[in-house]
């Protein structure tokens, strides 16, 4: 009986003191209901081999995990850390540039560049720290908040794994899966529109070199029209974040999963529209420089309608594209 009691208290000490005593008479019927009745030292051996290790069972009678990110969500935590530590050390750069060394008319092209590469080492590393940290603490949260999984140590964790466990897996078809380049691709390019559209006014204009030098001459944009529309753009850039890992965690196309593509699609295109649609989108100092070189005023109508007709095919192309891949067998 030692063994017995010894592999209780291995358990009940890794619990909350008010457990320990229920979950303890619990082991204890537990271990005697296995048991046989002349049982040895060796059927007690065997007997406590199958329950497992003391450390493992008592993290299954706890409220919350013993450990920090599970199995259930380690693939998906990893592939999107490996995903979004590049994407991030990318805006970091594109944020460096967005303060425009470039336009010091006292740096030249090789002296900016070096400047970047500087401050990008040390922008890169914190921007790394603070990626893990975070995607860290929300899988952590995420872990903890998981109320499907099966806490009982004595109903699943006990439970063998047989060829019959491969049924309830479903065989998804290569042209219905969600490659992971995809996803990288939804996400990084997400990243990199939020890191141009709110910085619109430091890098995207119209450049010059003189003597030697790249000198910012004017910004395509009007910062401050941008800026008016930032709830709406915040809102489809983390809604598209939201879907693209949906479609991670997923790993294939659904129904519903094109159901919510298709939602996007429209709020996205709809969103493009109500922006390009402001008269004063584009920066006067930017038209006029545009002038000197051609007759804008000629195409601007055409540009327009031209912009507002491709988004419209591409985002019914995308979303028909979702539902075909969601109705493959």
């Amino acid at each position: 009986m030692e063994l017995i009691e010894l592999y209780i208290q291995e358990v009940t000490r890794r619990l909350p003191e008010k457990n320990r005593a229920d979950i303890a008479l619990e082991l204890q019927s537990t271990i005697e209901d296995m048991l046989p009745e002349d049982h040895t030292e060796q059927d007690v051996k065997e007997v406590l081999l199958k329950l497992g290790d003391p450390v493992t069972l008592a993290s299954g009678y706890r409220d919350r995990p013993m450990h920090l990110i599970g199995p259930r969500y380690y693939d998906v935590y990893i592939s999107l850390l490996k995903m979004i530590l590049p994407i991030a050390a990318v805006i970091s750069l594109i944020a460096l540039v967005g303060d425009n060394p470039f336009r010091d008319t006292g740096n030249t092209v090789m002296e900016a560049i070096l400047k970047i590469i500087g401050k990008g080492i040390s922008s890169i590393i914190s921007t790394g720290i603070q990626v893990f940290f975070w995607l860290t603490l929300s899988f952590a949260i995420l872990e903890r908040l998981d109320t499907s999984k099966d806490q009982s140590p004595l109903t699943k964790d006990l439970k063998p794994w047989t060829p019959e466990n491969l049924k309830d897996i479903p065989n998804i078809s290569k042209k219905k899966a969600v490659p992971m380049i995809e996803v990288f691709a939804s996400l990084l390019g997400l990243s990199v529109f939020a890191a141009l559209y709110f910085n619109a006014a430091n890098l995207l204009g119209v450049y010059e070199k003189r003597n030697g030098s790249l000198i910012f001459v004017t910004p395509s944009f009007n910062q401050d029209v941008l800026n008016s529309y930032w709830l709406l753009v915040s809102c489809v850039i983390i809604i598209g974040m939201l879907l693209t890992i949906y479609k991670l965690f997923l790993g294939r196309w659904t129904l519903k999963l094109a159901f919510f593509h298709a939602i996007y699609q429209l709020l996205y295109t709809l969103a493009f529209i109500i922006i390009i649609s402001n008269p004063d989108l584009l920066n006067p100092e930017f038209l006029a420089y545009q002038r000197t070189l051609f007759s804008i005023d000629e195409w601007k109508s055409s540009i327009y309608w031209g912009l507002i007709l491709i988004s419209i095919i591409f985002a019914a192309y995308d979303t028909y594209q979702g539902f075909r891949k969601a109705k493959i067998r």
